[in-house]
C-alpha cells in the first residue's frame, strides 16, 4: 500500500473531505444512466420515440457546452469548489422538478427534455472546478493518481447504480430514479460549498485569464489541440449508442429495464477495474495508448450490432468499459501538466464544453440513425466508425514519426506530459 500510486490522494484532508459526497452523487448519476432514457420512452409518443429519447439523452449534457462558452465572463474568476458546488446545486434542483411534475401528471416530453437541459447549464465549469482543484492540491507527480480516484468512483456507481435504479423503476418508476438523484446532488452541493474550506485549496500566483484564454492554450500546443480533436470523434461516435441500445433492449429484443440495466453494470464492471489499473499507466506513451485504446473500443463495440447474443455482447460492453478510464484519465492528466494554474479552469471548461458537446451531438444523431438503418444498424456504424478513426489516427501518428508530417513547435519540456 506504502508503494501504491493512490496513497497520496487518499490521505490528502480535502480529498477526504471531497470523496464521500462525490461517491453518493456518482451512484446518483449511475442509476439516472437508466431512467433518463427510460423516461422519455414512456413520455414520448410512440411514432417519434427514437428522436425524443435522443433529444433526452442530449439535452442532459448539451446545454453545458453553450454554458461553457457563453458564462466564461461571470464563472472564470470563481474558486474551483463554487464551480463544482453551483453545479451540483443547479442540477438538485432542475431534476428535482422533475419528479415533482411527473406526480401531478404536469410533465410533458417537451418539458421533460427544457428541464434536462437546464440542469447540465454549468456542467463543464462544475468538471472543471473538480479537476482544477485535484491539480492544486495535488503535486503533478500524483494528477494522474487523482484523476483515477475520481474515475474509479464514478466506475464503481455506474456498477451498482443502474440494478438500483431497476429496482425503483420497478417499485416507483424512472421519476423516482431522478428524484434520489437530484437528492444526491444536494449531498454534492453541500461538500462543496460547506466542507471545503477557501484556504485549503491554493490559489495561482498569475493574473486572472482572459475569456478565450482556454480555447487559445489549446489551439498553441499540438499535443492538446491533436488530442481535443481525437476526443472529439471518439465521443461523437459513441453519441448513437445512448439511443440505439435503449431502443434495441426495449424494442429489438422484447427485454425489461433490467438488460439494459446489465449493459450498463457490464460497462461499469469493466471500468472499475480500468480505473485501478489507470494509476500505474504513468510511464506508458501517451499517444499510442490512447489510439490503441480508441481502436479496440470500437472492435470490441462491433458484436453489438452483428447479432451476437446478448450474453456475448454484455460480455463485450463491459471489456469496452475496461477502456473508458485510461483515455479519459490521461487526457484529463495532459491538460493538467501543459497548462499554467491561472489558465486551468479555463482550459478545462474549454475542452469539456468541446467533449460534452460532442456525445449529444453523436445522441442526436443516433435517431435518424436509428430510424433509417435500425437500432442493430446503429450500433454496427459506431462500432465500425470509432475502430476505424483509430486506425486512421495511429496512421497519422506512424508518418508523423517517419518524418512526413512535419509537427508544429511543441511546447516547453516542463509544461507538458510525456507523449
Amino acid at each position: 500500500m506504502r508503494a501504491s500510486p493512490y496513497r497520496p490522494v487518499m490521505s490528502h484532508t480535502t480529498l477526504r473531505r471531497i470523496l464521500p459526497g462525490f461517491a453518493v452523487s456518482s451512484l446518483g448519476d449511475g442509476m439516472a444512466v437508466v431512467a433518463v432514457s427510460w423516461l422519455a420512452i414512456e413520455l414520448a409518443p410512440a411514432a417519434d420515440r427514437s428522436v425524443w429519447v435522443a433529444s433526452a439523452a442530449a439535452a442532459y449534457t448539451l446545454s453545458g457546452a453553450a454554458g461553457a462558452l457563453l458564462l466564461g465572463r461571470f464563472l472564470r474568476h470563481r474558486r474551483p469548489a463554487l464551480l463544482a458546488g453551483w453545479d451540483a446545486a443547479l442540477r438538485a434542483v432542475m431534476l428535482g422538478a422533475i419528479p415533482v411534475l411527473h406526480a401531478f401528471d404536469a410533465l410533458g416530453i417537451k418539458g421533460y427534455v427544457a428541464l434536462l437541459a437546464l440542469s447540465s447549464v454549468l456542467h463543464s465549469w462544475g468538471q472543471a472546478g473538480i479537476y482544477t482543484l485535484i491539480a492544486r492540491v495535488l503535486p503533478a507527480r500524483d494528477h494522474l493518481a487523482g484523476n483515477a480516484v475520481l474515475s474509479g468512483v464514478g466506475s464503481v456507481a455506474t456498477v451498482a447504480g443502474p440494478p438500483l435504479a431497476t429496482l425503483l423503476i420497478v417499485l416507483g418508476g424512472p421519476a423516482t430514479v431522478l428524484a434520489v438523484d437530484a437528492a444526491t446532488f444536494l449531498v454534492l452541493a453541500v461538500t462543496f460549498l460547506l466542507a471545503v474550506p477557501r484556504e485549503s485549496v491554493p490559489e495561482p500566483q498569475e493574473e486572472q485569464a482572459s475569456r478565450a484564454a482556454g480555447f487559445s492554450v489549446i489551439r498553441q500546443t499540438p499535443a492538446l489541440s491533436g488530442l481535443l480533436a481525437l476526443s472529439f470523434a471518439f465521443f461523437f461516435l459513441f453519441g448513437p449508442v445512448y439511443v440505439a441500445l435503449p431502443l434495441h433492449v426495449s424494442e429489438g429484443l422484447g427485454a425489461p429495464a433490467g438488460v439494459l440495466a446489465a449493459f450498463y453494470t457490464a460497462f461499469g464492471a469493466g471500468a472499475v477495474l480500468g480505473s485501478f489499473l489507470t494509476g500505474f499507466l504513468s510511464r506508458w506513451r501517451m499517444w499510442p495508448t490512447t489510439l490503441g485504446i480508441v481502436t479496440l473500443f470500437g472492435l470490441l463495440m462491433l458484436p453489438l450490432g452483428l447479432g451476437a447474443p446478448p450474453t456475448v455482447s454484455v460480455l463485450c460492453f463491459g471489456l469496452a468499459g475496461l477502456l473508458w478510464p485510461p483515455y479519459s484519465t490521461l487526457s484529463t492528466t495532459l491538460f493538467q501538466r501543459s497548462t499554467t494554474g491561472a489558465l486551468l479552469p479555463q482550459a478545462l471548461a474549454a475542452s469539456s464544453a468541446v467533449r460534452v458537446l460532442s456525445v449529444p451531438l453523436g445522441t442526436a444523431l443516433g435517431g435518424p440513425l436509428v430510424a433509417a438503418l435500425g437500432a442493430v444498424g446503429a450500433l454496427r456504424l459506431s462500432g465500425g466508425a470509432i475502430a476505424a478513426l483509430g486506425l486512421a489516427a495511429a496512421g497519422c501518428l506512424a508518418l508523423r514519426a517517419r518524418g512526413f508530417v512535419t509537427p508544429r513547435k511543441e511546447p516547453a519540456a516542463e509544461d507538458r506530459a510525456p507523449v
